[in-house]
């Protein structure tokens, strides 16, 4: 940084790539499996909004690019319905919704799944005491 300024540091993430080897057929797995929020297609690549974060798919530009996604955890507010609405569509879990941790206020649940594309995505829920 130029006169002095600090940089203050990443806050924010606007966008996260996912590789795919077949656009189309995850354009569909996204928009009409998990029901996310197509925004707009380019020739090889979709864009979905995931709660103001854009989400990325596209086939890796450079082969030592072209692995596996990082694990996205997708917050949703009841594990379990959303659980059994993507059984009932198809999608291939790895495990069911299950207990990760128990915090001093919360738990946290998980339930680990597969994409059309063989990338590993999860739920994840935060349940409240009495909740």
């Amino acid at each position: 940084m130029t006169n002095g300024t600090e940089f203050p540091g990443l806050t924010q993430i606007g966008q996260i790539a996912i590789n795919v080897q077949d656009v189309e057929r995850a354009t569909g797995f996204y928009r009409d499996t998990l029901k996310m929020r197509f925004l707009f297609a380019f020739p090889g690549l979709a864009f979905f909004d995931c709660g103001g974060v854009r989400l990325m798919l596209s086939r890796a530009e450079d082969p030592r690019l072209d692995h596996k996604a990082s694990i996205l955890y997708y917050r949703v507010a009841d594990i379990e319905a959303v659980h059994a609405a993507l059984v009932e569509r198809g999608v291939r879990f790895e495990s069911g919704p299950h207990l990760v941790a128990r915090m001093p206020d919360h738990e946290l649940w998980l339930a680990d799944f597969w994409d059309s594309e063989d990338n590993l995505l999860a739920l994840m829920t935060e349940k409240r005491p009495g909740g």
